[in-house]
C-alpha cells in the first residue's frame, strides 16, 4: 500500500513530490518550517518547488556560516517571492505568444 501524507497544520499537504525536493536538497528537516512561512504569505506548491531550487542554488554558493536555520529561513522567503515572479512572469509570456 503506497504511503499518504497527511495534511500539514497550514494548508499545504507534504505530498511525496514536495518532499523528494527537500531531501535532494538536504533541507528535509525544514519542511515544516518553509510550509509554515508558505501558508502564512499565500504561496502555493509550484512557487515552493521553485523556491526549494533556489534555495539549493544559493547554498551552493553562500553557505550559511553560523544558524542555518535562520539563513534559511530568510533566504526562503526572499526565494518564494522571487518564484512567484519568475513564474507569473512566464505565465505572462505564454499568454502574450498565443496572442499574436
Amino acid at each position: 500500500m503506497p504511503k499518504t501524507f497527511p495534511p500539514s497544520n497550514y494548508g499545504i499537504s507534504a505530498q511525496p513530490a514536495l518532499e523528494k525536493y527537500f531531501i535532494q536538497t538536504g533541507f528535509y528537516d525544514l519542511l515544516p518550517l518553509a510550509l509554515q512561512l508558505a501558508e502564512e504569505q499565500g504561496f502555493n506548491q509550484d512557487e515552493i518547488f521553485e523556491a526549494i531550487c533556489k534555495v539549493n542554488n544559493k547554498f551552493g554558493q553562500y553557505p550559511p556560516t553560523k544558524n542555518r536555520t535562520a539563513w534559511f529561513e530568510t533566504v526562503f522567503q526572499e526565494k518564494l517571492k522571487e518564484a512567484r515572479g519568475d513564474i507569473l512572469a512566464f505565465q505572462a509570456a505564454r499568454k502574450f505568444r498565443q496572442c499574436n
